[in-house]
């Protein structure tokens, strides 16, 4: 038994089984053309507010206090070490004049992430904008 297609009914036409893609690539051009369009054109320049005059370099350096966090949580401000609200006294202080010092958080290798949050969440709280970490070379290894 062959599975040939039988001749046997010739006057039936053959169902066609593809589809006509013509119409729905029409529709499709149409569709592409009508996104171009509505696109904006985009501006890939860059709105820069460059200063009118140079500045002049300062004359003196800027006033730096570190903090330094030990692995115990002891924390000390340019090598001496304070509690707690003696800390945040000092933060207040820095906050509160008109140039801001800048101040450096150094923590150890080993000290707690709650220490070293709880010093930058209070700087933060205080007000103190110019604050920084220093010595991650350590954390490299």
């Amino acid at each position: 038994m062959s599975m040939a297609p039988s001749s046997s009914s010739s006057s039936e036409p053959e169902v066609m089984i593809e589809m006509n893609m013509t119409p729905l690539i029409d529709v499709m051009l149409v569709l592409i053309i009508m996104l171009i369009i509505t696109i904006p054109v985009q501006n890939h320049a860059i709105n820069l507010n460059m200063p009118v005059n140079t500045p002049s370099k300062p004359t003196e350096p800027p006033q730096v206090f570190t903090i330094d966090i030990d692995f115990d949580g002891t924390t000390s401000w340019n090598g001496v070490a304070l509690q707690r609200a003696e800390l945040e006294s000092k933060l207040q202080g820095v906050a509160a004049t008109p140039n801001q010092p800048e101040v450096h958080i150094r923590p150890d290798k080993l000290a707690a992430y709650k220490s070293v949050a709880a010093v930058m969440a209070s700087a933060q709280r205080l007000g103190v904008t110019k604050i920084g970490m220093v010595g991650n070379e350590q954390f490299l290894k």
